[in-house]
């Protein structure tokens, strides 16, 4: 009935997206309302399917609804809140990877600091969530993917589009992947001059059929090189993430990595600090913590750079274990589990409200 279909809509206009800062109805999540007298039933859409706060959200429409029905004099419905996700983009332009709505490159200041885990964990735990993810192994004198993921012995595909020919990736675990390691024997050292690992880079970006992906995730080289320049000169970046640990010496080279993005040639927003082997916390003592390399180092770089922190991983032996066995340890359950999952959930977020506020600084010039 439409009076009641109409209630639910005032209800839902209550309702704010609480990183958003504004109700669900202006910003055209409410997607479907189904309303009577004794029943409700509404799909909200979200902005990534590994949102944080779906839970919050739910239970915020249920409330709003079932308040505004007792206003109303009548008896609260049963409610149905359904919810679904369409991933935001903020980047305008890019026609050289028109179907991929976000860009993060994933880069630390120095190596050893665990980014390659980082970025393969992340990447499973937001194909894990529904999101749709490809990484592109950018270390090309060092890639790690193949092995992350288990497809050592895997080769890339080759189709022809329009008489040329395309590679397509490798996918594992729902993720799409691209690598050098796939083209090269395993033993062997790729050693290339910067253009030719420029030049390969822009291949892997130019001539692959990636398709329809809300998250391309870059694993980075460790330091500022001319991969770094050549990504933010190929295509439009989302944003960066910055992997360091708590240790004095890698903060000092992850503050370098801020000082790069920042430079007027580059420009990228850094989205947060992931701090990675942040304690030591043996699985026999599930709880206990030892600071092998400092406390809350990456929590006072994210402090000073004015960014979020967005997750701190202990240093535990499931992490190597996995990674060694070619699985990320996200897929596996435990305790790290988690903590790779709000990891996850931490750079959605962050990059919706990027793209958020994005959109709104176009419409604000457009106006």
């Amino acid at each position: 009935m439409e009076i009641y279909r109409q209630l639910v809509f005032d209800a839902l206009s209550t309702v704010e997206e609480p990183d958003l800062k504004k109700d669900l109805v202006t910003l055209g999540m409410v997607r479907q309302v189904e309303a009577t007298a004794q029943s409700v039933r509404v799909v909200v859409n979200l902005t990534t399917p590994a949102c944080p706060l779906k839970e919050l959200i739910r239970s915020r429409c249920t409330d709003a609804i079932a308040a505004f029905y007792k206003q109303n004099g009548d008896a609260e419905p049963a409610i149905i809140i359904e919810l679904t996700a369409d991933v935001t983009s903020g980047r305008t332009g890019g026609p050289v990877l028109p179907g991929v709505r976000n860009i993060i490159a994933v880069a630390s200041g120095k190596g050893g600091v665990g980014k390659s885990t980082v970025t393969a964990n992340l990447a499973y735990a937001l194909a894990r969530s529904g999101a749709r993810v490809g990484v592109i192994d950018a270390d090309i004198s060092g890639p790690s993917m193949p092995m992350m993921f288990g497809a050592e012995d895997e080769q890339p595909g080759l189709i022809q589009v329009d008489g040329a020919n395309r590679i397509v990736p490798v996918v594992r675990y729902g993720v799409k992947l691209l690598s050098i390691g796939f083209l090269t024997p395993p033993d062997s050292a790729v050693v290339w001059r910067g253009p030719m690992m420029s030049s390969a880079l822009r291949q892997f970006i130019q001539d692959t059929e990636w398709g329809e992906l809300d998250y391309l995730l870059f694993d980075m080289p460790p330091g500022t090189s001319d991969i770094h320049l050549t990504l933010v000169s190929t295509v439009p970046i989302t944003g960066a993430v910055v992997v360091t640990t708590p240790q004095k010496v890698a903060l000092a080279d992850a503050q370098k990595a801020f000082s790069m993005f920042k430079q007027p040639q580059i420009n990228v927003d850094v989205l947060g600090v992931v701090e990675n082997m942040s304690w030591f916390e043996p699985e026999e003592l599930p709880g206990s913590r030892y600071f092998l390399f400092g406390k809350d180092g990456g929590a006072a770089l994210a402090k000073h750079n004015n960014v979020p922190l967005l997750g701190q991983i202990p240093l535990i032996q499931a992490v190597r274990q996995a990674a060694d066995d070619g699985l990320p340890v996200v897929a596996g359950g435990g305790v790290v589990a988690a903590y790779f999952k709000a990891l996850a959930e931490s750079v959605a977020q962050e990059v919706a409200i990027r793209n958020a506020a994005r959109m709104d600084n176009l419409e604000a010039v457009q106006a």
